[in-house]
């Protein structure tokens, strides 16, 4: 009887604080994880009252193959600008933040990177900005003497970003002032979700050619805010990578950990029964 007791004495002295170490380990270890994840889910960590000035802030894209352009011009002779206009009739579909589709009109650049301008003729669009093809039709007009004080305002019909991945709503947006920030892009479309990678957000961009630009950004940095990527560009795809957590919430990691911490437990209880 006494070495029983003895043999339970010892059992309890022994098993019991290992068990508790390895169960303080694992609460250890979630709220650390928790931690982590709570850095992880915040923009710009760390930042200061600060400011910041983009460079990139005035910076205007350049006119590639397949954008669609609204062309308006006006003179002092309202009645001989009218001619100009009645050609933005190449009509195509646009989807909007909320799901539905609208019908635009405009000038649609070919595959050669050409408009067809009334009387101009052909117009060599596709790697100039707005503001050359506006200073380049205005130029044409007063030195054909065709208007008399042109103003001509060119416009995006199609400027469009995509947001893809892990987000609240996937979108296909259409940017109606032509102007918008990775920020503004994913508070459109609803925000990162807690499973999304904000330090490795991935933007794709189309140059000239269809060649495709990867960039990657980090939004937990406040180095955003000087990136080339800070404003999108039309055509622009943002895509928000899945993180650690929500990998593991689809492998068997969680329940593998789940029937460990079972076993833990069982254990624990028959012991203190034994002992008991």
């Amino acid at each position: 009887m006494n070495l029983k007791l003895h043999f339970k004495n010892r059992l309890s002295r022994s098993l019991i604080p290992i068990l508790d170490r390895l169960v303080m380990l694992i609460i250890g270890s979630l709220i650390l994880n928790s931690c982590g994840n709570m850095k992880d889910a915040t923009y710009f960590s760390g930042t200061q009252d600060t400011k910041f000035m983009n460079e990139y802030k005035n910076w205007e894209p350049v006119i590639k193959p397949n954008d669609l352009l609204s062309i308006m011009v006006s003179s002092v002779n309202p009645e001989a600008a009218e001619i100009f206009n009645v050609s933005n009739t190449n009509t195509s579909q646009s989807s909007t933040v909320s799901g539905t589709t609208a019908q635009v009109s405009g000038y649609l650049v070919d595959q050669d990177g050409f408009i067809r301008f009334p009387i101009l003729g052909a117009i060599k669009a596709s790697g100039k900005t707005k503001k050359q093809i506006r200073e380049l039709i205005t130029a044409e007009l007063e030195n054909r003497e065709l208007l008399l004080e042109p103003i001509v305002d060119i416009r995006y019909l199609n400027f469009k970003v995509s947001v893809l991945g892990e987000v609240k709503n996937p979108s296909v947006l259409t940017i109606p002032d032509e102007k918008v920030s990775i920020l503004e892009a994913l508070g459109l479309a609803g925000d990162i979700t807690v499973y999304g990678e904000r330090n490795n957000v991935v933007v794709i961009s189309e140059e000239e050619f269809g060649v495709k630009k990867f960039s990657r950004v980090d939004l937990t940095s406040n180095e955003i805010f000087n990136s080339p990527n800070y404003y999108l560009k039309p055509n622009d795809i943002v895509y928000v990578e899945a993180n650690k957590k929500k990998v593991a919430s689809t492998s068997m990691t969680p329940q593998w950990f789940a029937v460990i911490l079972s076993g833990l437990s069982l254990m624990v209880i028959s012991i203190s029964t034994f002992v008991n």
